[in-house]
């Protein structure tokens, strides 16, 4: 009888796990530039706020014809907010709360939500890591750090090429624009 009792859970177990929901796979994101696309892996579950926002604005094709309007050799590649003649893409949602306490470090590779002074007030621009940046971490540079939300998985050769194009100071607001724009095409999630 327990034998049979065994068999029985044996069987529910299998079927049970058989029919359960398979654990979610964190979004994966193609950014079209007018350098080459890169590939993103985006961290949901550790920056839940920063990636609905990124997927928010890439849904509303809010990032068609951004520019990666600061590129720093050594540092990283800014983009997502401007337009190619250096003006604010209208449409920005309210900002978001930072997370950069997830846990995930500013490395070569990852993507992590632009700012300004105030720690809560990143909205559509985001920058590729192209180094190590520890000093963009938590607490770092001023208590609160940059929110890591995803890395690039395919296309790091595009980001390089993309921070190590020829670079422009245009007025007193903007340093370090690339001389010819570099478009953002299309940010699309894959599924």
């Amino acid at each position: 009888m327990f034998k049979h009792l065994f068999a029985a859970l044996l069987v529910t177990l299998a079927l049970g796990a058989a029919v359960a929901p398979a654990a979610e796979k964190n979004p994966l994101v193609l950014i079209e530039t007018s350098m080459g696309t890169i590939k993103a892996e985006l961290f949901a579950d550790k920056a839940p706020l920063s990636v609905k926002n990124f997927l928010d604005y890439a849904n509303s094709g809010y990032y068609k014809d951004t520019i990666f309007h600061r590129v720093i050799p050594g540092f990283m590649a800014q983009g997502g907010g401007l337009t190619a003649n250096l003006q604010p893409k209208p449409g920005n949602k309210p900002p978001i709360k930072n997370e950069a306490g997830n846990g995930l470090k500013n490395d070569r590779g990852t993507l992590a939500m632009a700012r300004t002074g105030n720690p809560d007030s990143a909205t559509s621009q985001f920058f590729i890591n192209v180094v190590n940046n520890d000093g963009l971490n938590r607490p770092n540079p001023d208590g609160f750090g940059y929110a890591v939300f995803g890395r690039v998985i395919e296309g790091m050769d595009v980001v390089d090429k993309i921070v190590s194009a020829p670079q422009k100071r245009q007025n007193m607001a903007f340093q370090n624009v690339p001389e010819k724009p570099i478009v953002i095409k299309s940010v699309k999630i894959q599924k």
